[in-house]
């Protein structure tokens, strides 16, 4: 009976969702909201930066009111006079990464953040929330927002960064923008950059299922320049002045590539719609880093740049795991193994049957040995999450986990299908 409960409740908030008319709620512009998440491992806070309208609303006009997937934060907007929820979304942060660092142990820090949503028409409450990874609340914010507030910063009605389409599929409203934007290319280097997004763009549409639904993305090429070519690599003592200030080493890890001002690269898009981002760095240097609803950035002058790019942009789209291990489980305390990842290409088996477990061909052994991977090409083979043990994931090789692979496995691509799902249909 509780099954049955639970469906019905679901179906019914399911169709509540489906029920919403975006106009009813929604100005077709976007409103940004610019946080700084703050703290330590003890402690941590959100705080509200700025507030700032964009021209037009680029994001999804249906389900409103439901996640994709969980993620590690999500934010909730209420129409404040009915209390109804009338949009959420989920993501990550490099913040939250920041927190299992032993720096975060001694040291407060800040970390910016930026998030689109529809602009109401009435007076909102946003709630925005960080969970640990055991699910847990971190720290949680709530605060109104007044759309006749004179304090709003327009932005996106002038100075447009140059940029030009690679693909245009159809209107931002049919289809997923994608924008990817320049970081270390000089002026006189934007030929060179146009030619690295193109190949971006290529290397994505490649795969499935992207490939197959190539007709639902839009994606922009966005010519943001910097003074210097190139980007910072700190163990080699380079610091350059680039557009979005990326660097190499993040948490100490030489070939983690981020960035920490993530206002710089939502003010270059200002006026482009768009809702997820691709920033390219011009270096030979090997790197990367994508992180869920908030940015990939890699490198795009290695001979890996092809696979490296697929491979964030998993991250940073869909929200998958990665699925590759250490022996020596250097990492092993990243997923708490009582607790299910929200992640869908990983599991710790405390939940499984909310993954893959209707893909397995029957007779497939739990866990599946390596050596059958021909015979079980989705199993459970153990190894995955960056812990050798207790985290599994359902290939034993996919673009989630190598750069050699050529393709994403059979459960990341279904993962894939139906972020697109969400956001086009």
């Amino acid at each position: 009976m509780r099954k049955i409960g639970l469906l019905l409740i679901s179906l019914c908030m399911a169709m509540t969702a489906f029920a919403q008319n975006f106009n009813d709620y929604f100005a077709d512009k976007t409103l940004r909201l610019d946080y700084i998440f703050t703290g330590n491992a003890s402690k941590q806070e959100i705080c509200v930066d700025e507030i700032c309208s964009l021209p037009s609303w680029a994001g999804r006009k249906h389900h409103l009111a439901e996640l994709p997937i969980e993620g590690n934060g999500q934010l909730v907007v209420k129409d404040l006079q009915s209390g109804q929820i009338i949009y959420k979304t989920s993501f990550s942060s490099l913040f939250q990464e920041w927190l299992e660092t032993d720096e975060a142990q001694q040291t407060v820090k800040g970390f910016e953040n930026t998030f689109l949503i529809p602009y109401p028409l009435r007076p909102a409450e946003v709630e925005i929330t960080l969970f640990d990874m055991r699910r847990n609340v971190q720290a949680s914010l709530k605060h109104v927002i007044n759309p006749e507030d004179i304090l709003i910063h327009r932005k996106g009605l002038s100075h447009i960064t140059p940029h030009k389409y690679l693909l245009q599929s159809g209107s931002a409203e049919q289809c997923i923008d994608v924008a990817i934007l320049a970081e270390g290319y000089t002026p006189d280097e934007m030929e060179t950059f146009y030619q690295d997004a193109a190949i971006a763009c290529e290397s994505l549409f490649a795969h499935e299922p992207f490939k197959s639904m190539k007709s639902c993305f839009n994606i922009v090429a966005v010519a943001s320049p910097s003074q210097d070519s190139g980007v910072s690599i700190p163990r080699l003592g380079e610091w350059k002045h680039t557009a979005f200030s990326s660097h190499f080493s993040t948490f100490y890890s030489d070939r983690y590539l981020t960035t920490s001002r993530v206002k710089s690269i939502h003010d270059a898009l200002s006026g482009i719609p768009y809702e997820h981002i691709i920033i390219l760095a011009n270096t030979e240097e090997y790197g990367g880093g994508g992180i869920y609803n908030s940015y990939t950035l890699t490198t795009a002058h290695h001979p890996q740049f092809r696979p490296v790019v697929v491979h964030e942009f998993g991250h940073s789209f869909a929200g998958l795991g990665d699925e590759y291990f250490y022996d020596d489980d250097v990492m092993s305390g990243m997923y708490p193994l009582d607790i299910e990842p929200w992640e869908q290409n990983i599991t710790t088996r405390v939940d499984f049957a909310s993954k893959w477990e209707d893909m397995l061909a029957p007779g497939t052994p739990v866990p599946t040995p390596t050596e059958q991977s021909e015979t079980y090409p989705v199993g459970v083979y153990e190894g995955g999450g960056y812990s050798s043990k207790g985290v599994y994931r359902p290939a034993d090789d996919c673009r989630m986990r190598t750069n050699s692979y050529p393709t994403f496995c059979r459960v990341c691509q279904r993962a894939i299908q139906r972020m697109i799902d969400f956001y086009t249909k």
